[in-house]
């Protein structure tokens, strides 16, 4: 069993632990590049991603003009102990809206309704959700009431009017995160152990696969709109 508890402020540092722990392990999953892990630039997107994620959480102390809010699974046994979550972007002018950003559960614990009620907690709190998403998850998200809207490069633009959203939703600026030196200095590490010719092989099998991804996203609103 689990409980669910929202967080409105940056959350405790075992909780802020446990979450980035969570990002790491499915980095593939949460990060637009949807990174494989047999790929040699696995790590330097697990550093990326898992950033993202810790600068959105210190977002929450209110300071940095981004409204966000998280939504934790805990083990009803041990509510220390954290099972998903759900990381959220409100609009800025309108209440009823939001973006999900991040949304994760612990592989352990899949298909026990936990990703279900995240998301239909975040849908009880707001009219409009918007969210980016694989075309291989569309179904799962269609199931929970979530339509297409358009590809969105590699991913598919869902949310649950199956319009776009025009209020204003601030998003962090990822770019600086992969400009840093922890990041330079894990490709050198990487660069040194795997050599220049893996890396560059490993950095277009990642183009690779987001192009497959690309068309696969596009082919996934077409089917869509086709049908209806």
């Amino acid at each position: 069993m689990f409980i669910l508890s929202r967080l409105y402020s940056v959350p405790p540092e075992s909780f802020q632990n446990q979450i980035r722990e969570l990002v790491i392990h499915h980095v593939g999953e949460l990060s637009s590049v949807a990174i494989l892990a047999d790929n040699p630039l696995y790590p330097l997107y697990q550093y990326g991603v898992g950033m993202e994620v810790h600068q959105y959480l210190q977002a929450m102390d209110g300071k940095r003009g981004l409204s966000v809010t998280l939504t934790l699974a805990l083990d009803a046994d041990a509510p220390d102990q954290l099972l998903g979550f759900a990381l959220a972007l409100p609009a800025d002018d309108d209440a009823q809206t939001c973006a999900l950003a991040f949304l994760a559960v612990r592989a352990s614990h899949r298909r026990q309704g936990i990703a279900r009620a995240l998301l239909g907690d975040l849908q009880a709190q707001h009219a409009y959700v918007e969210l980016n998403t694989f075309a291989g998850q569309v179904p799962w998200f269609e199931a929970m009431g979530m339509q297409v809207v358009a590809a969105n490069g590699p991913q598919v633009l869902m949310s649950s009017t199956g319009h776009a959203s025009e209020a204003l939703i601030g998003r962090l600026d990822i770019g600086p995160i992969y400009q840093t030196t922890e990041v330079h200095q894990i490709h050198t590490y990487l660069l040194n152990q795997q050599g220049e010719e893996a890396m560059i092989e490993a950095e277009q099998l990642r183009d690779e696969r987001l192009d497959q991804l690309a068309i696969q996203a596009q082919e996934c609103v077409r089917q869509r709109k086709t049908v209806h």
